[in-house]
């Protein structure tokens, strides 16, 4: 079973490479306190054009380079995004 994340890309300057920026939200151990949390994975994009802000899934993959280990599996429209919080 292949990891699956939501993200927002925000960089396109790379070749046929983009930078997805995935937001998690975590709980302190001591204060239990929410905070949000980021990071960025480099992903692949086999060839397809996407803008920056754009919401993407990213899927695991094997090693494509030094830095990249995700692919781009989807862009996600809002009544996509609707649609997953609603199931």
């Amino acid at each position: 079973m292949k990891k699956i994340l939501e993200g927002q890309i925000v960089s396109n300057k790379m070749t046929n490479t983009v930078v997805v920026r995935v937001e998690t939200v975590k709980v302190h151990p001591k204060y239990r306190k929410r905070y949000k949390s980021f990071k960025r994975f480099k992903a692949d994009t086999d060839g397809k054009v996407f803008q920056i802000g754009e919401r993407v899934a990213i899927e695991e993959s094997r090693p494509l380079s030094k830095d990249k280990r995700w692919k781009v599996k989807q862009s996600l429209s809002d009544g996509e995004l609707k649609a997953k919080i609603e199931d």
